[in-house]
């Protein structure tokens, strides 16, 4: 592959990462503000009191800003697919498409429908019909992340499909094993309820600051009350589907928990690395430096969390490389030598295929295809150079990873105290507290793009795992129109980042209390 090919694809990566990036920051916003008025809503049908109405309305105002201009990265970031993807397109479109689709038609228009009637139905529908509708607006968009969750697990395991020779595509051929995959449900719950963490300490930091400006005590007690519960419970519930998405990690992309544990050496009782400062001068996977200049290490927890037996042999980026180790299934791991032998042997079938096809061999077209059936689960590697070519960015994986986990146990514990300091009815006198909860907003946001690195670098170099690496998947476009369209997305994300957040503070200054001078028309 030509230098200017490979600028391509390099610029292709970082135009997705951008718009995936501006994205995810506010997705996490919208889901978690959704349920947390939903919650405060439901409160105040039940109640009856005008307070819990005139607080639901703040915070819906909030997410209406965020959730406008979360549209519009969404929308940009599913038509990449199309100019800078068009080779992963047509090599999976038929899979892929299919959730992205139900998203748009079910979900999106299950959002779209109800956030009107939740914006300016306040007085002209029932509380219960008002209250229905504020729950349909989170749970459409709860479908559209899970359909969208759908289908980049897929990417990292893909299931139910079958590959086409004659149209060079995959193709489905079973819809519930793509939308039940285990990778698919476990990396669904936890982003929703990274997303319920995001906005309930959102919710928490804003309620603070009023704490400290001494402004709408109550307004920021009651809020600060149901963030913290969400907040905790959302928490305590990743912490939970991340061991579950680790577990699946650990069957389906073994190099990914590699990276994350900066483990190059597999052993047996493996310990789980809980902090670490990696070599710099690690700088092959099979030399003799170690790997670790400090490793705190939890003894036997790595091989216990990966297989559930904390004596299982946990395979490092030497093995998975050489291969030769159990697998288990019993079975012995291929090297990635015998793997691209075999991915070659796929490729140079499908073309021995389509040449057959053509001229009307028939008897040849059955023979390649069986090789290239038989051959298909190592397609990708055909197309990779050595072995190095397997491992994502270690260091940029691992420390990603343990800050995500680091981040999680902080909120953790502070939720729990911010809890107990509500219950002993002492928060407003707990300066200290306040100034974190304020600060700790960003902690959030940086935890749920944590995550999203280590789930994308730490599976590189495959687009599809194991079938399609990213530089075969980019379009035969130029890096300069790419380059070009990657500033304009910079200046037009950062402008509407920088809007959003200018709306928001404003917002946030005047308060909930101009709500209640509201003519109560719904407008």
């Amino acid at each position: 592959m030509d230098m200017l090919s490979i600028s391509t694809v390099n610029w292709a990566r970082a135009q997705f990462a951008l718009t995936a990036g501006y994205h995810w920051i506010f997705v996490p916003l919208t889901i978690g503000l959704a349920l947390i008025m939903a919650i405060m809503e439901t409160i105040y049908v039940k109640t009856g009191e005008e307070k819990w109405k005139h607080t639901t309305r703040f915070w819906q105002k909030i997410f209406g800003i965020n959730f406008a201009i979360g549209i519009a990265t969404g929308i940009i970031l599913e038509f990449q697919f199309g100019t800078n993807w068009s080779n992963y397109s047509w090599f999976v479109g038929d899979i892929f498409g299919a959730p992205l689709a139900i998203e748009g038609i079910i979900a999106f228009f299950l959002e779209a429908t109800f956030v009107t009637i939740m914006f300016f139905g306040w007085n002209r529908v029932s509380k219960k019909t008002h209250l229905l509708s504020t729950w349909l607006v989170f749970t459409g968009a709860t479908l559209s992340a899970f359909w969208i969750l759908v289908a980049n697990a897929w990417m990292q395991y893909p299931i139910g499909m079958e590959f086409n020779p004659d149209t060079v595509r995959n193709e489905m051929v079973d819809f519930w094993a793509v939308v039940l995959s285990p990778v698919a449900y476990n990396k669904f719950l936890h982003a929703v309820f990274s997303c319920w963490a995001v906005g309930a300490s959102f919710v928490a930091g804003v309620s603070a600051w009023y704490l400290l400006k001494k402004q709408h005590v109550e307004f920021a007690i009651q809020s600060l009350r149901i963030g913290s519960l969400v907040g905790l419970v959302g928490f305590v519930m990743l912490a939970v589907t991340g061991d579950g998405s680790a577990y699946q990690v650990a069957q389906k992309q073994p190099m990914k928990l590699a990276a994350m544990e900066g483990l190059y050496e597999g052993r047996e009782g493996a310990g789980l690395s809980a902090f670490g400062i990696l070599n710099p001068n690690k700088t092959a996977y099979n030399d003799e430096v170690k790997p670790y200049i400090l490793n705190v290490e939890i003894p036997k927890l790595l091989s216990f969390l990966a297989y559930r037996d904390q004596n299982a042999f946990v395979p490092g980026v030497k093995d998975i490389i050489d291969g030769g180790y159990t697998l288990p299934d019993g079975t012995t791991a291929l090297s990635f030598e015998e793997r691209k032998a075999r991915g070659e042997k796929a490729i140079q079938a499908l073309a021995d295929h389509m040449v057959a096809r053509k001229e009307g061999r028939a008897a040849d077209v059955a023979s390649h295809e069986a090789i290239l059936r038989e051959n298909y689960a190592h397609f990708g590697y055909g197309y990779l150079e050595t072995g190095v070519d397997l491992i994502p960015d270690i260091p940029l994986t691992y420390y990603s990873f343990h800050l995500m986990v680091m981040i999680g146990i902080f909120f953790i514990l502070f939720f729990m105290v911010v809890l107990y300091y509500l219950y002993k009815k002492k928060m407003s006198n707990t300066g200290w507290l306040q100034y974190v909860a304020l600060w700790s907003i960003p902690l959030s946001f940086l935890a749920a793009q944590l995550g999203w690195i280590v789930a994308e670098v730490g599976r590189q170099p495959w687009t599809i795992q194991d079938i399609l690496p990213v530089e075969i998947s980019a379009s035969a476009v130029s890096a300069g129109n790419i380059i070009t369209t990657f500033i304009l997305f910079t200046l037009i994300f950062t402008g509407l980042l920088a809007a959003e957040i200018a709306i928001m503070v404003k917002q946030i200054k005047k308060g909930p209390a101009s709500l209640s001078t509201e003519n109560h028309t719904g407008q």
